[in-house]
C-alpha cells in the first residue's frame, strides 16, 4: 500500500474526510489552459502575452464576407414573429447604440478577426452597458448584476469586455460627451475589469465567488458621481412588482378573478388554445426548478395569459405574460420567453471554441445565469411551449436599469467602471481569475488598447446605422419606429 492511500484510511478511521487526490484538478481542467502542467494560473496568465500582447487588443480586421447592416438584420430577424420585426428594426434604426444592442450576432461575426487568448469564461453574450441592472434577491433586497443572458456560451472572456467597452463609447456619444470622455469610458471599464480580477485572485475562493457587495460597489469603483441616480433607480425599482404591473395591466372579472387588458402593440390577450398551450408548458417547468420552490407555486392557480412585446434584441421573439392569484387574490407574474440559439454559438469554433450540443436552449439560459450572477431568480427554469424551448423567471421582480445614453457626461466613466467590475466578478465564476489577472496585468496596457478598439468598433457601428436608417428610408426594409 502507498503512502497517499495508507494516510487516506487512516484518515478514514479517524472519522476525518481523506484528500481526494486530482479533485482540483477535475473541477478546474476546463479553465486550466493546454500544456500548463505545473505552472501556476498567474505564471500561464503571464505567459499567454507571448502568444497575444496585451496591446494587440486594439486591433479589428473585419472578416471576409461580412454581410451589410440591412443582411445582418434580416438574417436575425429569421424565425421571429414576421408581423414584429418592424418594431425589431425601427428600435435599432433609432441609434447608433440602439443597433450595437440588436446586433449580437454581427459583431461576434466581427470578432471572430481579433485577437483571443484561449481562455474560456461563461459570456453574457450581450453584455452592453444596457444589460446590467437591479433587481430582487429572494428577501427583496435588491442585487445590481447582469441581467439579461439570452446569448449566453461558454466562449472567449475578450469578446463580453470589448461588447461592454465599445456599449460606453457609443451611450456617452448619445449622451452627448465629447469624444475624450467616451473613450475614457471604455478605458475605465477595461481597467475596473482589470482590478476586478486582481482583487478577485489574491482573495479566498468562497470570498472571491461572493465578492463585491453591492453596497460597496461604489465605494470600491470610486463611482461617486453615480450616487444620486442609482438611488432614483433603486426606488423606481423597489416598486416595480408583479402587484404593480398587474394593477396597471389586468381588470378584475365577475368571478372575482382577473385578466389581462389588450394594450397594442405592447401587450395583447391570446386565444384560448394558445393560453392553454403556455399553461401547459408550465407543467414541465415545475421539474426544472428547486423542488423546495414547488410547494410555493402551488399555492397560486393561473388566471390569465398574454403576450408581451420585449426589449431590442428579443423583439419578435414569443413571449408571455401569465398571471397567477394566491389565495388572498395577491398576483404573480411569470414570464415565458421564446430561448432561441445563441447568436455567438455559429462564431465560436472560428476562434477554436467548440460548442457543445444543446438540449434545451432554455436551459441554456438558466444555467448560464446562474453561472455567472451571485444571487438569481429563485424561481428561474425553462419549459417547452408548443414545441419551442423557452426560459421562465419572475416579471418585474423589483427590475430597474441605468440609462447608460442619458447619464451626464461626468457619469459615464463612473458606469463604466461599475460594469467592468461586475462583468469581472460574473467572468471569474467560470474562469480562474488567477489565470485572467496573470494575463491582464498591473499596467494599464490591456485598458489602453481596448478603449482604441471601442472607439474604433463604435465608428463601425455607427456606420452600420447609417446604412440601417438609409435602407428604412429607401423602403427596402420595413421598420415601425417610435414603439
Amino acid at each position: 500500500m502507498g503512502e497517499t492511500e495508507a494516510t487516506a484510511q487512516r484518515a478514514a478511521g479517524d472519522g476525518r474526510i481523506p484528500v481526494v487526490p486530482g479533485f482540483a484538478r477535475r473541477v478546474a481542467g476546463a479553465v486550466r489552459p493546454p500544456g500548463s502542467g505545473a505552472v501556476s494560473p498567474k505564471a500561464a496568465g503571464k505567459a499567454l502575452r507571448g502568444k497575444v500582447p496585451r496591446s494587440a487588443h486594439s486591433s479589428l480586421a473585419l472578416p471576409a464576407g461580412r454581410p451589410d447592416a440591412v443582411q445582418a438584420v434580416e438574417e436575425s430577424n429569421r424565425g421571429r414573429v414576421p408581423g414584429l420585426t418592424p418594431i425589431r428594426v425601427g428600435r435599432m434604426a433609432a441609434t447608433p447604440f440602439a443597433f450595437l444592442r440588436g446586433s449580437a450576432g454581427l459583431m461576434a461575426h466581427d470578432l471572430t478577426g481579433t485577437p483571443v487568448t484561449g481562455v474560456g469564461a461563461q459570456l453574457c453574450g450581450d453584455a452592453h452597458a444596457a444589460n446590467f441592472g437591479l433587481y430582487g434577491d429572494a428577501r427583496g433586497n435588491l442585487v445590481m448584476d447582469l441581467n439579461d443572458f439570452d446569448e449566453t456560451v461558454f466562449g472567449p472572456w475578450e469578446w463580453d469586455l470589448k461588447r461592454l467597452a465599445t456599449s460606453l463609447v457609443l451611450a456617452g456619444r448619445e449622451a452627448g460627451a465629447d469624444e475624450d470622455t467616451c473613450r475614457q469610458g471604455a478605458y475605465d471599464t477595461v481597467g475596473a475589469y482589470r482590478r476586478t480580477m486582481r482583487l478577485l485572485a489574491g482573495m479566498p475562493a468562497l470570498d472571491a465567488w461572493n465578492a463585491i457587495a453591492d453596497e460597496e460597489l461604489v465605494s470600491y469603483t470610486d463611482a461617486r458621481d453615480l450616487l444620486g441616480t442609482l438611488e432614483r433607480v433603486s426606488a423606481k425599482a423597489r416598486n416595480n412588482t408583479s402587484a404593480r404591473f398587474a394593477a396597471r395591466s389586468a381588470e378584475e372579472c365577475e368571478d372575482g378573478g382577473r385578466r389581462f387588458v389588450d394594450a397594442p402593440p405592447v401587450l395583447r390577450r391570446v386565444p384560448d388554445a394558445e393560453a392553454a398551450a403556455v399553461a401547459a408548458g408550465l407543467e414541465g417547468y415545475l421539474a426544472t426548478i428547486s423542488e423546495d420552490r414547488v410547494p410555493l407555486l402551488a399555492r397560486y392557480a393561473i388566471h390569465d395569459v398574454a403576450f408581451r412585446v420585449v426589449g431590442t434584441g428579443s423583439v419578435g421573439t414569443r413571449s408571455y405574460v401569465v398571471l397567477l392569484l394566491d389565495h388572498r387574490g395577491e398576483p404573480l407574474v411569470l414570464q415565458v420567453k421564446e430561448a432561441r440559439p445563441s447568436a455567438l454559438s455559429a462564431y465560436l469554433p472560428q476562434v477554436g471554441f467548440e460548442v457543445p450540443a444543446v438540449a434545451h436552449e432554455g436551459r441554456r439560459v438558466v444555467l448560464g445565469q446562474k453561472r455567472m450572477q451571485v444571487v438569481s431568480d429563485i424561481l428561474l427554469g425553462w419549459a417547452d411551449v408548443d414545441g419551442r424551448p423557452c426560459q421562465v423567471r419572475q416579471f418585474r421582480n423589483r427590475k430597474g436599469s441605468v440609462d447608460p445614453a442619458a447619464l451626464a457626461a461626468d457619469q459615464v466613466d463612473d458606469y463604466g467602471r461599475m460594469t467592468g467590475a461586475l462583468l469581472a466578478r460574473a467572468h471569474a465564476h467560470s474562469a480562474d481569475p488567477r489565470l485572467l489577472a496573470g494575463y491582464c496585468g498591473k499596467n494599464a496596457e490591456l485598458d489602453a488598447a481596448v478603449a482604441d478598439f471601442a472607439v474604433t468598433y463604435a465608428d463601425r457601428t455607427e456606420a452600420d446605422h447609417a446604412e440601417l436608417v438609409q435602407a428604412v428610408r429607401a423602403g427596402r426594409v420595413d421598420a415601425e419606429l417610435g414603439v
